[in-house]
């Protein structure tokens, strides 16, 4: 799941990135275009509370960017509440988030 919350500036977009708790895993990452698909970058965090898997991004407003889950670092993962969806090189497809 995606949040999008606009700041006050204008210029940014505060995006919470969410797995829900019924994934299973050790570690979880986000990666994307905006940090040139690194893999091991953007670690999510596990709430206590509820189980999700959370992340958030202040991000440029107006841009469109690519990105999947990467789970336990092996297992791909797309967001299916995403904003639409990109074919990528692999065969698969991508999630976009616009901010």
């Amino acid at each position: 799941m995606i949040t999008k919350e606009p700041q006050p500036d204008g210029k940014h977009v505060r995006v919470i990135f969410e797995l829900p708790s019924s994934i299973w895993a050790e570690r979880v990452n986000l990666v994307g275009d905006f940090n040139d698909w690194d893999t091991t970058a953007d670690e999510m965090r596990q709430s206590r509370a509820d189980g999700a898997w959370r992340i958030t991004l202040t991000l440029p407003t107006g841009c469109e960017y690519q990105f999947r889950y990467l789970v336990n670092g092996r297992d791909w993962h797309n967001d299916w509440h995403a904003d639409r969806y990109a074919s990528n090189r692999y065969g698969t497809d991508n999630s976009v988030v616009k901010t």
